[in-house]
């Protein structure tokens, strides 16, 4: 089982529009609703590869309970710890990208065009957590992780939890001998190398902020300097690079997919839990890692990914 941790869970909203007129009427043509957040979404895609998952994290008011309700109607395990607070809700708008008739003669279809889909995304904070509801959590996470075979620990911080939390959390996995990767920004991740998880996983604009100046190679050497095992950079279109006790490795991709990048990075985590818990070599788990991720740019919403393009663009991952 792998636990994933998502400690501000939202209720996604994805508006799909043909256009944005930021000064007019804008006319929606498809709605989708759901439970969301990054580990949320790492859970939706480690389940549809058919691996046992436990999401954790907080809920609290209508949006919470809605949150739990959509987890309970897609079968995904769940033990989130209750606030007082009212969970967030986030707002997708993602431009339709141009029908597959529409693209050059003889490109996959999916492959990136000039007039391709764009996405804006727009996060609420999240709720205020207190000291209590903190602790609580710690104890079912504590609990939980005694079961698990790795943990996900994803996403932003509600309000009230310390910046350090994640490196905590890595800590109390490891102390029950359970691998645990980290992706997220800011202060969350310039500390979570501390608490030294098996990987960390930052995208290229999230390292730099995180590690400012040098090249991604530098600056994911540095991160493993502070205590992380390994270091795993997402760099959109030009593919993966880790930084491991087994060396440097890149994953390149053979063709762009167009679509909405929401919850790509999450389909990528989830690859690199899998391959964690199988112990598989680190070019076979960053090709099924990097074949997730753009599958699921493909896919109209975060948590879901295409699997005929996974299929397709597994093989055709060239790692160096």
């Amino acid at each position: 089982m792998i636990v994933t941790v998502t400690l501000n869970a939202a209720l996604d909203t994805t508006y799909r529009v043909g256009a944005v007129d930021w000064d007019g009427v804008n006319r929606v043509s498809a709605v989708h609703r759901r439970a969301g957040g990054k580990g949320v979404n790492v859970a939706r895609v480690l389940a549809a590869l058919g691996h046992d998952v436990l999401a954790v994290g907080f809920a609290g008011g209508p949006t919470g309970q809605a949150v739990l309700s959509d987890l309970d109607a897609a079968g995904l395990a769940h033990a989130f710890t209750p606030i007082a607070g009212e969970s967030r809700t986030t707002l997708v708008i993602s431009t339709t990208p141009p029908p597959a008739a529409a693209l050059p003669a003889g490109a996959f279809p999916g492959t990136a065009v000039p007039d391709d889909g764009r996405t804006a995304l727009f996060n609420e904070p999240g709720p205020e957590v207190t000291s209590g509801e903190l602790r609580s959590f710690v104890a079912t996470f504590e609990t939980r992780v005694k079961a698990a075979d790795a943990v996900v620990i994803s996403g932003s911080l509600p309000r009230g939890v310390p910046a350090d939390f994640y490196a905590t959390l890595a800590q109390v996995a490891a102390r029950h001998g359970v691998p645990a990767i980290v992706d997220a920004d800011g202060e969350p991740l310039r500390h979570a190398p501390t608490g030294r998880p098996a990987i960390v996983k930052p995208n290229h604009e999230e390292l730099a902020r995180a590690v400012p100046g040098g090249t991604p190679a530098q600056g994911a050497q540095a991160l493993r300097d502070r205590g992380a095992e390994s270091v795993v950079v997402s760099m959109g279109k030009d593919g993966l690079l880790a930084v491991t006790p087994d060396g440097s490795f890149r994953a390149r991709m053979p063709y762009t997919v167009a679509g909405n990048p929401t919850g790509a990075g999450d389909a990528l985590v989830a690859g690199l839990a899998l391959g964690l818990v199988e112990a598989v070599q680190w070019p076979d788990r960053l090709r099924r890692a990097a074949a997730l991720g753009a599958a699921a740019v493909a896919a109209p919403v975060a948590g879901d990914f295409d699997h005929h393009i996974y299929t397709d663009i597994h093989p055709k991952i060239h790692i160096s």
